[in-house]
């Protein structure tokens, strides 16, 4: 099953399936509207916040979102699964790296 993914600031939306994280279902739609980094939970440059609608979420890294985040509506995108269609603020930013930060 497909649900929009929309943005809380009336920026472009994308479908995202069920079994699909949001980061995937946004690369595949050809949006470019969340930060996308390691992919798999451990950078935190994905993070968003989920404003409206049904979702689950599987393990994410403890250094980026809190438990009282994660309560609060607050996961990364490579971690978080739609069951509805869902309304969501970008958080995340990339991060610039310069050789003082290797």
């Amino acid at each position: 099953m497909k649900h929009d993914i929309k943005f809380a600031d009336g920026r472009k939306s994308f479908t995202c399936g069920s079994g699909q994280h949001l980061l995937a279902g946004m690369v595949q739609s050809g949006s470019k509207s969340i930060p996308v980094g390691c992919r798999s939970g451990g950078c935190g440059v994905c993070k968003v916040e989920i404003v409206t609608g049904r979702y689950t979420t599987v393990k994410m890294s403890r250094a980026h979102v809190s438990v009282e985040e994660q309560v609060a509506g607050i996961s990364l995108a490579c971690r978080t699964f739609p069951e509805s269609d869902l309304s969501l603020k970008v958080l995340g930013k990339i991060k610039n790296l310069t050789l003082g930060d290797v």
